[in-house]
């Protein structure tokens, strides 16, 4: 959709709605399938004006995945102090990733691209961007299993990791793969029974202890 000029914009709504439009154009089209021109159509800017801004679509690609992993370099620390150990901490976790993609699906069907489109590169950036923040939440799931609040058989790293991955999986194609059956389940179900099954997996029933 290309949006009427707007020569009122400054440099700062320029930059938000580009990167806004450019994190939906890249996940429904592929970056490769998605012009600089597009990106200034659907702005209401001139090509010349986001060349100002980024350098090229490389940059501008760039700056959309530098702001979208970068939240979280704020948002986990600010979870691990608010929450406590244990179930809150996790949900308080689950909360905070269900509610920054749903502001926006683009999101994660972008990061699903990105790490199939370019892995190398894409697992650079998890490294720079989340690897000291997820290794927070590695070690409390340690801290939970030394004090006996958490099942002692769980892997920590792998625990993460498939909760992750499975919840931005759900956010990018939930939607599109609950035809699988009937009646389709929601995503915001499909959501809620991952938080389900985590929380079960963390904390068992005495005899699975």
């Amino acid at each position: 959709m290309t949006r009427a000029p707007t020569p009122e914009l400054d440099d700062l709504d320029v930059r938000t709605l580009a990167l806004r439009e450019a994190t939906r154009l890249f996940a429904e089209r592929g970056v490769a399938g998605t012009s600089l021109q597009a990106v200034a159509d659907a702005v209401g800017v001139s090509k010349p004006t986001l060349v100002y801004h980024f350098g090229s679509k490389d940059g501008l690609r760039e700056a959309v995945l530098e702001q979208l992993l970068g939240h979280w370099q704020d948002e986990l620390p600010r979870i691990m102090a608010a929450a406590t150990a244990g179930g809150p901490r996790l949900e308080a976790l689950l909360d905070a990733l269900y509610a920054f993609f749903l502001e926006d699906r683009s999101r994660a069907l972008l990061l699903l691209r990105e790490a199939l489109d370019r892995p190398d590169a894409f697992r650079a950036l998890l490294r720079q961007h989340l690897t000291p923040w997820t290794g927070l939440l590695t070690q409390a799931m340690r801290a939970g299993q030394a004090a006996g609040m958490a099942h002692h058989k769980a892997d920590p790293e792998a625990f993460v990791q498939i909760l992750i991955t499975t919840a931005i999986g759900v956010l990018a194609i939930g939607d599109r793969a609950n035809a699988l059956l009937s009646p389709e389940p929601s995503v915001d179900t499909q959501l809620s029974e991952l938080t389900r099954i985590a929380r079960a997996a963390l904390h068992p029933h005495p005899q699975e202890a």
